[in-house]
């Protein structure tokens, strides 16, 4: 049976995507926040293959071909910015202003938390570019030294908390104004919590995934001068 699973190129597609169709459907059919796809599909693709006795190589191989859509899936998000053009020229100075503010929270508390957690400097900048898109987080970590695999875990984790919790938390501080939703979301929780913003308004969904692409950018060179703090 081991043998039937790893052979086949198509099961590592072929599970993922029946384990994220399921979280779509628990997610629709509970209205849970913590129900995200993203994340019940982790834990089903984890549980299968266990179950299944695959090993991740395999798993791997067969869902390298979903990687391939990822750019296309991220340069997507650039039609939403483009029908909002005009108004982000309006409000460009806030808007710079706030996904760099963004991506400086996000490098400061890294450093801090690696210096209450007694980190080396490995653990450290594997975690320096935890807000950023997964494509660019990989190679900032990689690039300074850090544990790419474990970055790519912290980019996810990271993005499920914001999709699950942007939402409750603007609300929690009374911020209603949408450009302001977008970069706080985008800037922090990258592509998974763009995903919530699109669904909470044209204007969010824009500004957040702005903020995607600048913060990327803010957080690469940032993060360079960062790693030499510890």
């Amino acid at each position: 049976m081991e043998r039937l699973f790893c052979d086949s190129v198509y099961f590592g597609v072929c599970i993922s995507l029946v384990s994220y169709a399921v979280g779509v459907a628990l997610r629709r059919k509970t209205g849970w926040g913590f129900m995200n796809p993203l994340l019940v599909s982790i834990v089903l693709v984890i549980a299968a293959l266990l179950v299944l006795g695959v090993d991740y190589g395999s798993y791997s191989r067969g869902a390298a071909w979903l990687s391939y859509l990822l750019t296309p899936a991220t340069v997507c998000l650039a039609v939403p910015l483009y029908q909002q053009v005009e108004l982000l020229k309006k409000n460009y100075r806030a808007i710079v202003c706030g996904i760099a503010a963004g991506a400086l929270a996000s490098l400061v508390t890294v450093l801090l938390l690696a210096l209450a957690f007694g980190f080396g400097h490995e653990a450290y900048v594997t975690f320096l570019p935890k807000s950023i898109t997964t494509a660019i987080g990989m190679g900032v970590s990689e690039e300074l030294g850090g544990i790419v695999s474990v970055t790519v875990v912290s980019i996810i984790v990271t993005g499920v908390l914001g999709n699950i919790f942007a939402e409750k938390f603007l609300k929690l501080l009374r911020i209603e104004e949408p450009i302001a939703k977008g970069i706080a979301i985008g800037s922090s929780s990258h592509a998974i919590g763009t995903a919530k913003a699109m669904e909470m308004g044209v204007v969010e969904g824009a500004t957040s995934g702005l903020s995607i692409v600048v913060s990327g950018i803010l957080t690469v060179i940032g993060a360079s001068v960062f790693a030499l703090f510890l």
